[in-house]
């Protein structure tokens, strides 16, 4: 018998105003897999993560976290279930040290400092750059400071990350980190949906991967029957 999906998104339409983005789309996200979402621009891939955080109005359909529905609950209310959102561009605090901005992460759990201080201690241990923690995040690349926001999001222990386009305007090398970094986050059992301008590399490290064509669900299989579909390839990554 198949586990239980972490998320489940039913006949999902949402956007902005009385603008619909989504038009009714449905997608189990598995525990513990990188779940790539791929698409041209204005498919609704980002749309698709904010409706996930609860950031995008939903106009129809069901969203599910664990079993909890979670349609109408707010963004904080979505984070105290585990659900964690690293927009696009930057979103860390620039004139605050790393230790101040981590610190911030963990605004949900403001009564539990010894354990705030002991996630963070493990962070910075596992991403090396983080432990420059008196440096001010506005001095670190554009790649470390994206780690800087991912590890932000980790100290809430989500049990699903939302990732809209980590490596946006990264050099190869930052890129690769990025990529090496959210792997890293999976390994330790957190369920990754990310949307990804490198369309390919993300692919490439997903278990599980769907395509948006205007606001609707094109294609979905695993990461490498996405990436090997003849039409993704031709329509969609330029293969």
């Amino acid at each position: 018998m198949a586990a239980e999906p972490l998320i489940v998104i039913d006949d999902v339409h949402s956007g902005y105003g009385e603008i619909e983005v989504l038009k009714g789309v449905s997608v189990s996200i598995p525990r513990g897999e990188i779940i790539s979402i791929i698409g041209a621009n204005g498919a609704g891939k980002s749309t698709l993560l904010r409706t996930l955080f609860g950031t995008a109005r939903i106009t129809g359909g069901e969203i599910h976290v664990e079993g909890t529905r979670v349609t109408n609950l707010k963004p904080i209310d979505r984070i105290r279930l585990g659900v964690a959102y690293v927009p696009q561009g930057r979103t860390n605090f620039p004139g605050m040290t790393i230790q101040e901005n981590l610190e911030m992460g963990a605004f949900t759990r403001r009564k539990d400092k010894v354990s705030i201080a002991r996630d963070i201690d493990a962070l910075c241990q596992q991403f090396p750059v983080l432990q420059r923690r008196g440096e001010k995040a506005g001095n670190l690349s554009g790649g470390q400071q994206q780690i800087l926001e991912m590890a932000m999001a980790l100290v809430i222990r989500p049990r699903v990350l939302l990732i809209d386009e980590p490596t946006l305007g990264l050099s190869p090398i930052m890129l690769s980190q990025v990529f090496e970094t959210i792997a890293d986050i999976n390994r330790g059992g957190v369920t990754i949906v990310m949307v990804e301008q490198n369309a390919k590399r993300s692919l490439e490290i997903s278990h599980h991967a769907i395509v948006l064509d205007l606001g609707r669900k094109r294609f979905e299989g695993t990461g490498e029957e996405i990436l090997n579909n003849p039409s993704v390839r031709s329509h969609y990554l330029g293969l």
